[in-house]
């Protein structure tokens, strides 16, 4: 090493009055005169403003900057008639810079009444940087909303998407407008753009203290990410009557206002930059665009994760938020999206639903939602989980137990499952009630179409009496219970279920004129039979098929290839590229006036709906997505 070299170097400290030390790959650049510090590794540089203000006025990961200039990073609070942030000091505070640390004390924001007082010691770290904020604050305080802290990135396209820590996303394509706001509860972001490969996680972490995220896209355009910490879990602001709502348009303010609490507590943040490609590639796809497939596994089939305990199919960008109780393949998404997060979080949300959607009956609330237009009147609890005006939805039961089956299976969590045994048990027994003329096809709500009365997910049409769709569900609910019961120890149980389930596979194949659902005539599996004998769906009902293939029930090849050869003749013929929910019209009196003519909506319609039927009972599986 040239002494010229060395020179040079001493010069620029000299000229600066800079404090410098480079541990390893560990950097820290202090400037007392324009008291700004650099600091970070070799993937994640910050640069640190603290005259008369503190903030982080540029992050970079791997050399590409995501945060450029004000407001950077800042904590605030907001009331109805103040704002502090440590973007305005009431004094400077001091920098202290050891081997591997940056010490910021003396951050106090607020007034002569209230004020925060906090220190922030930088710790860098190989990969990593982690913060770790001590914070007081003198009184307690009714506050709008904090940010502790607050990100403002550079854009809205600084980052394609961010996952979350209850297995969701965040995806900003949807953020299709300025003010564009949603809330969730949770503790972790991270934020990746697949064109650059740059990712950053955001973890964050108060003992005895509840966490909630916000994502916005600001007036400026920028990508405005804050955190929130209060006593109590944050309630969002909208809808009035209901305060559900997670998406808000043209506003910022998702969380209603709280009481910050007086006290000292420790706030643990963590910064980790990651390589997209290499963390979430889902790997070589043989004749498919691998990219796009996990582009789509981290956006599409994430974003029925409306919040902690609120999962479904639907996305949190929709209206009214609707999630389905009665959709049999949330679980069974966790093998293609591979997050334990996904997994850990369904978890608590089965949880969730077993001690809250659960009638003392053994009947399933079908729905969730933003708000109440989708409800049955009356039928609807403080939690939000309600009965659907279309009628009540029978598949809730059937699908509860099949996702509470399906998570244990990829979790092998068998003290978990144990906590379900009562309540899938119940749920499943009130459906195996509802069989009055005993031929092991249990019967819905409704009598008759001309109730107009939906039965299962397919809310508008009528389907009434003996339902194909509801009987195929329960017989993969029978089956995968029986099993869970076996695993369990209790086999008496599990030969119950598993009779039934027999039972009901024999009743379900037999001919429509010997009383059950298969038409010999067309080839195909019916709809519904109503109570007066008739047959109504026979219109080849993809789902209904479908399901009857991949649950086992039809093991008769002949059928199966029946059935799929004709889907495939329609398909070809008509050049589409995915299935409709049904290849031929439903008749004008058996679904809701607007289905028609056909084909619309649920009424023959390509329902690219995010389901997956993974058919894993079938020994040449074909892959299903409705």
């Amino acid at each position: 090493m040239s002494f010229k070299f060395l020179r040079y170097g001493l010069a620029l400290i000299l000229l600066f009055s800079t404090v410098f030390c480079n541990a390893g790959n560990t950097i820290i650049n202090n400037d007392p005169q324009t008291k700004v510090v650099i600091f970070g590794n070799s993937n994640l540089m910050l640069t640190l403003d603290y005259n008369g203000k503190c903030i982080v006025s540029q992050l970079d990961i791997n050399r590409q900057n995501v945060i450029s200039g004000t407001p950077g990073i800042f904590f605030e609070i907001r009331t109805l008639q103040n704002t502090f942030s440590t973007k305005k000091l009431l004094a400077i505070p001091k920098v202290n810079t050891a081997k591997n640390t940056v010490l910021v004390t003396g951050i106090i924001y607020g007034d002569s009444e209230f004020h925060i007082a906090e220190n922030w010691n930088f710790t860098i770290n190989e990969n990593d940087i982690v913060m770790k904020i001590e914070r007081e604050i003198n009184k307690d305080l009714l506050v709008e909303e904090v940010s502790f802290p607050s990100f403002s990135f550079n854009d809205i396209d600084t980052w394609n998407a961010a996952l979350l820590g209850n297995g969701g996303v965040a995806w900003f394509y949807l953020f299709n407008e300025k003010l564009c706001t949603y809330g969730v509860h949770s503790d972790h972001s991270a934020f990746w753009n697949a064109k650059s490969n740059t990712g950053l996680k955001i973890s964050t972490s108060v003992i005895g203290k509840q966490i909630a995220s916000k994502y916005c896209r600001s007036g400026e355009d920028k990508l405005v990410y804050s955190i929130s910490v209060s006593d109590q879990e944050l309630v969002p602001r909208y809808d009035a009557d209901t305060k559900r709502r997670r998406f808000i348009r043209e506003k910022t303010d998702v969380w209603d206002s709280f009481v910050l609490k007086a006290g000292r507590y420790i706030q643990t943040i963590k910064l980790s930059p990651t390589d997209y490609s290499e963390e979430y590639n889902r790997g070589e796809f043989a004749g498919v665009d691998g990219e796009k497939i996990t582009q789509l596994l981290n956006t599409v089939a994430r974003i029925g994760v409306i919040d902690s305990k609120h999962y479904g199919a639907n996305s949190w960008h929709t209206p009214y938020g609707p999630i389905c109780l009665h959709e049999q393949y949330i679980g069974q998404l966790g093998i293609a999206i591979n997050d334990p997060n996904y997994i850990d979080g369904y978890k608590d949300c089965l949880d969730f639903y077993r001690d809250n959607a659960i009638k003392p009956d053994g009947r399933v609330f079908a729905r969730w939602a933003y708000d109440n237009s989708d409800m049955m009147p009356g039928e609807v609890t403080p939690l939000g989980f309600y009965e659907a005006r279309w009628g009540y939805l029978f598949d809730s039961n059937t699908d509860l137990t099949i996702n509470v089956c399906e998570v244990f299976n990829l979790s092998g969590d068998t003290e978990w499952v144990k906590t379900h045994k009562k309540s899938c048990e119940n749920t499943l027994n009130y459906l195996l009630q509802r069989d009055s003329n005993k031929n092991n096809l249990v019967e819905v709500m409704t009598d008759s179409h001309t109730e107009k009365k939906g039965s299962d997910w397919i809310d508008i049409i009528w389907a009434s009496f003996e339902n194909a769709f509801i009987n195929a569900k329960l017989y993969y609910a029978l089956i995968q219970w029986s099993d869970v019961e076996k695993q369990l120890g209790d086999h008496e149980k599990a030969e119950y279920y598993a009779d039934f389930a027999a039972k009901l596979k024999l009743s379900f194949n037999r001919s429509v004129e010997d009383g059950g659902f298969w038409d010999r005539k067309n080839k195909w599996y019916v709809y519904w039979r109503d109570k007066d004998n008739s047959i109504h769906g026979n219109n080849l009902v993809t789902p209904v098929n479908f399901m009857a293939i991949a649950y086992g029930i039809c093991d008769d090849t002949a059928r199966r290839d029946a059935i799929l050869d004709k889907i495939e003749l329609q398909l070809n013929m008509e050049d589409l590229f995915f299935w409709p929910i049904c290849l031929y019209p439903f008749q004008t009196d058996e679904g809701l006036d607007y289905q028609y003519p056909f084909p619309y909506y649920e009424n023959g319609d390509l329902f690219f709906h995010g389901e997956v039927l993974v058919l894993r009972a079938m020994q040449n599986p074909i892959p299903i997505w409705h």
